[in-house]
C-alpha cells in the first residue's frame, strides 16, 4: 500500500476539480462538420473543448501541445519511455427528452448531469487531476506521462489518427473511458451500410412510404423515428390503429394528417450501440407497425429490411451468431435508418464481434445474404479487437491499484465497447464506471456520481505514479 493517502489529496482539490469539470461540460463539443473551419476542422465546440483542456494544462505547469486542432497533449516527467493516458472531449448529440439542460452541468443529489459527464469528460478530468496530484506532490518519475486529448472518438477517430501520425506511440498506457476494474479485451467493431436502390414506380396500393428517418449515429440505439406515408384513402382507421399500437407496445408517439400525408412519430429509448438490448430502437419499433400496412413494394422492402432485426441483435439476421469465452456475444445495432422514394433506402449497422471471430468470413456471409435480396453492402469499416494478456505487468499493476483503493477484487473484463485502448500498441481501458453503477452513457439525463469521480481520481493518481515512478 502506498504511503500516500491518495483520496485525501483528491478531497483537498474537490472544489477546483468540480469547477474545472463544469467548465468543460458546459462546452457543446458535438461534431459539427457543417460549420468546420481551418482551425476548427470538427467544429468550433470540439475545438473549444480541446483548447479548454490545454489551457488547464498550461495553467498547472504541464508541457502542452495542440496537434492540428484535432488532438493535443499535456505532459510531465522525463525519460525515454512514455506512459500514455487517452481521453476524449467530444460527445454524442444530446438527443431528446432531458429533464435538465444537457450543457448546464448542474449538480444535484450527489450527481453531475450533463452530456459527457460519464463519457468521457468526467473520467478525462479525473485522469487529469490524477496527473496534477502526482505533479504537485513532486514525486520522482522515471518516465514521461502524457494525457492525450482526442476529439473525434464518437465518430471516426480522426483525432487520434492524426495525432499518432505526428507524435510518438506510448510504451504503455490506459484509457479512462469504460468500466472498472480492468478491461483486458475489447471486441472488434465494424460499421457498414445496407443500401436499397430507388424504385420510383408505385404499385396499386393504398399507402406509399414517402420517407423514413431514425437515428443519428451507428453506435447509438435511436430514440426517435419519423415517417411520412402518402394516403389515397381516409386516415381515421390508421390513426386509431397506430394509437393502439403505441399503447400495446408501451411507447410514446404521435400521428397526424397533413393534407394527403400521414405523419407518424415514435419515441424509443437511447442506449450505447455496444448493447442494443439496453435501449428501445425507435426505428425498429416503427417498422413493426408499418409491416401491418399495405405499403408500396419499395417501401415494404425497406421496412422488412429493418423489421428483421426485431429482437435479433446477435447476428441471427445474417446467420453469423458467434460468441467466445473471453469477449462474449457478437452484437449488431441498427443505428441509422433513412429512406425516400427518390433516393431509396440506407440502413447503418454497428457490429461488435468477439476477439476470435473471423471478420472476413462474416463479411462474406453478410454480402451474400444482401445480394440474394437485391441489396448492397457499402462503407464497410473495421476496427480490429484489442487484447492484453492477463499476466501482463500493466494488467497486474492496475489490478493492484484498484484493489488497494477500493478493497474489492479487481476482476478482469471484456467489453463490446470500443475505446481508445485499440489506438495504443499496448494499453487497456481502466474505468471510470464502477461495478454495479447504472450505465447512462449516450442516454438522456446522462450523469456521473461525484463521489465516484473523486474515487476514480485517486485510483488514477496512484496508477500513474505506480506505472511511471523511478526505479
Amino acid at each position: 500500500m502506498s504511503e500516500i493517502n491518495w483520496m485525501d489529496e483528491v478531497l483537498k482539490r474537490k472544489d477546483s476539480f468540480l469547477k474545472d469539470l463544469q467548465g468543460l461540460l458546459q462546452i457543446k463539443s458535438v461534431l459539427d462538420e457543417e460549420h468546420a473551419q481551418a482551425d476548427a476542422p470538427l467544429g468550433q465546440g470540439v475545438r473549444d473543448a480541446l483548447q479548454y483542456m490545454l489551457g488547464l494544462g498550461e495553467k498547472d505547469g504541464f508541457r502542452t501541445k495542440n496537434v492540428g486542432n484535432l488532438a493535443g497533449h499535456l505532459e510531465m516527467g522525463a525519460g525515454k519511455e512514455l506512459l500514455g493516458i487517452l481521453g476524449h472531449v467530444d460527445v454524442v448529440p444530446e438527443g431528446d427528452g432531458w429533464s435538465v439542460d444537457p450543457y448546464n452541468a448542474v449538480i444535484k443529489d450527489g450527481k453531475i448531469y450533463a452530456r459527457g459527464s460519464s463519457d468521457d469528460k468526467g473520467p478525462t478530468v479525473a485522469a487529469y487531476y490524477g496527473m496534477k496530484i502526482v505533479n504537485e506532490l513532486g514525486l520522482p518519475l522515471g518516465k514521461r506521462v502524457r494525457l492525450i486529448i482526442g476529439t473525434d472518438e464518437e465518430s471516426d477517430w480522426r483525432g487520434v489518427a492524426h495525432y499518432f501520425q505526428e507524435e510518438e506511440m506510448p510504451s504503455t498506457g490506459f484509457v479512462p473511458d469504460a468500466d472498472f476494474p480492468v478491461i483486458y479485451a475489447e471486441k472488434g467493431i465494424a460499421d457498414f451500410d445496407i443500401v436499397q436502390p430507388p424504385r420510383l414506380e408505385q404499385s396499386n396500393v393504398a399507402l406509399v412510404l414517402l420517407s423514413f428517418q431514425s437515428g443519428r449515429r451507428y453506435n447509438m440505439v435511436p430514440d426517435f423515428a419519423k415517417v411520412h406515408v402518402k394516403l389515397w384513402d381516409e386516415a381515421a382507421g390508421l390513426i386509431q390503429k397506430y394509437q393502439d399500437f403505441l399503447k400495446g407496445s408501451e411507447l410514446d408517439g404521435d400521428v397526424s394528417v397533413n393534407e394527403d400525408e400521414l405523419v407518424l412519430t415514435l419515441a424509443g429509448v437511447s442506449a450505447h450501440g455496444a448493447e442494443p438490448r439496453n435501449g428501445k430502437n425507435a426505428g425498429i419499433f416503427m417498422s413493426q407497425f408499418l409491416q401491418t400496412l399495405n405499403l408500396d413494394a419499395s417501401g415494404k422492402k425497406f421496412i422488412d429490411s429493418i423489421a428483421q432485426f426485431y429482437n435479433r441483435s446477435r447476428g441471427e439476421t445474417f446467420a453469423i451468431s458467434y460468441r467466445d469465452e473471453d469477449s462474449g456475444d457478437l452484437t449488431i445495432n441498427v443505428g441509422i435508418m433513412n429512406y425516400s422514394t427518390e433516393m431509396g433506402g440506407r440502413i447503418g449497422l454497428n457490429m461488435r464481434y468477439p476477439v476470435t471471430f473471423d471478420i472476413e468470413a462474416g463479411k462474406a456471409k453478410i454480402q451474400a445474404e444482401l445480394a440474394e435480396n437485391g441489396l448492397q453492402l457499402e462503407n464497410f469499416s473495421d476496427s480490429k479487437p484489442t487484447y492484453v494478456k492477463k499476466d501482463d505487468p500493466l494488467i497486474q499493476t492496475l489490478q493492484k491499484v484498484y484493489e488497494e483503493q477500493t478493497g474489492d477484487k479487481a476482476e478482469l473484463l471484456a467489453i463490446g465497447g470500443g475505446t481508445y485502448a485499440r489506438a495504443l500498441d499496448h494499453g487497456v481501458a481502466f474505468g471510470a464506471l464502477f461495478p454495479g453503477r447504472e450505465d447512462v452513457m449516450h442516454q438522456k439525463d446522462e450523469y456521473a456520481i461525484v463521489e465516484d469521480l473523486l474515487r476514480a481520481t485517486a485510483i488514477y493518481a496512484q496508477a500513474i505514479y505506480e506505472l511511471a515512478k523511478a526505479d
